[in-house]
């Protein structure tokens, strides 16, 4: 699978711009501004339906207009699939594929895999655990529609509880049925993430092992183990203790939404005792390790797309970092740097040669 060409119209800071692409290696080289980000992240939400951060629809409109739209056309399987989003304020986001208008996103996404790394993932090691709860929560929704239906449930389900507790923190009654109903709805899709949580935990623990220490030559070792309030207590158990806390606090306060992916390094924790250059690289490693986990599920190669990615890092890390995504096992690859110069010749010492190409924006 890679992605033929790609138009904006009235994107971001794209009034209309169109690119076209190998299924290769693929370069954007532009000065801060000129718009390299949104291409990938143009990239991403046609992909995935939604943008990869937490800007609405209406932020990604260009300043002067009203609207945005989004082209992109994919070659899955030998099969040329054009892929359609537009939005205009006060309406909802279409999605369109082939021509027709795709009514659930849960049909839209793992159809076109794809793994974004931006400047801003490094909150996946240096922040809290909602940034690795949403990391996990992507990989797994791109290839287990089971999942993500649960994970929609439990969200709304949650959703309904804590506004049912606010409203008695703020003095109002409490209809403890209504309250009694909404954990029911809480515990089987409860149950099902936290297994799913821990089995993807399991399986990406010696890709991401493995993908740091290729990164870094082997002087350091990474590890990372999964944690979660239902490692020693079923979820009915737990709201059922923690019911008269949640009152008093008016909102939920323990569960599988406070999950959380422990990331080590040395045995230490890397957020505490990781330089810049280390943290980055265990954020290409867990990237690194949901792109080879993507692919030996779905059994296609995902889009990656690596957004100022030698920000931080040395030139060795730089280095084997391009000889393993220019290797057979990746598929293409789009690559932002504000220095053509640089990032060619980081394509070329990594082994990539010619066999690129590489875009210069300057607007």
């Amino acid at each position: 699978m890679y992605l033929e060409a790609v138009k904006l119209a009235q994107f971001k800071n794209h009034q209309s711009s169109s690119f076209v692409f190998r299924s290769g290696l693929n370069g954007l080289a532009g000065r801060n501004g000129a718009g390299k980000t949104n291409v990938l992240e143009a990239i991403y939400l046609l992909c995935m339906g939604r943008h990869n951060g937490h800007l609405t629809d209406r932020q990604l409109v260009h300043h002067s207009a009203a609207f945005f739209r989004l082209e992109g056309s994919f070659v899955r399987l030998d099969v040329r699939e054009p892929v359609v989003i537009k939005y205009a304020s006060g309406q909802r986001k279409v999605l369109e594929r082939n021509g027709a208008t795709v009514e659930r996103l849960s049909h839209h996404i793992g159809r076109y895999p794809v793994v974004m790394i931006a400047p801003d993932d490094v909150a996946l090691v240096q922040e809290g655990g909602e940034d690795r709860r949403r990391f996990v929560d992507s990989a797994l929704s791109q290839t287990d529609p089971v999942y993500l239906e649960a994970l929609t449930k439990y969200q709304t389900a949650l959703r309904q509880r804590n506004a049912l507790l606010k409203s008695g923190h703020d003095g109002r009654h409490i209809d403890e049925g209504v309250l009694s109903v909404l954990d029911q709805l809480l515990l089987g899709p409860a149950r099902l993430i936290y297994q799913k949580r821990r089995d993807y935990a399991g399986r990406i623990r010696s890709l991401f092992a493995g993908f740091y220490g290729t990164l870094s030559d082997n002087r350091e070792t990474a590890d990372l183990q999964y944690v979660s309030d239902l490692d020693s207590v079923d979820i009915a158990t737990l709201l059922q203790q923690n019911r008269e806390k949640d009152r008093a606090l008016g909102r939920t306060s323990r569960g599988v939404h406070k999950d959380d992916l422990l990331l080590l390094l040395d045995g230490q924790m890397a957020k505490k005792f990781g330089s810049q250059g280390q943290l980055k690289s265990f954020l290409l490693a867990l990237r690194l390790a949901q792109y080879k986990d993507l692919h030996r599920d779905l059994g296609i190669k995902p889009l990656l797309l690596l957004d100022d990615v030698f920000d931080k890092l040395d030139q060795t890390r730089v280095e084997n970092l391009v000889r393993l995504i220019s290797g057979p096992g990746y598929g293409q690859v789009f690559m932002t740097d504000t220095h053509p110069d640089r990032l060619r010749e980081a394509l070329q010492q990594g082994g990539a040669d010619d066999a690129f190409t590489l875009e210069c924006l300057s607007g």
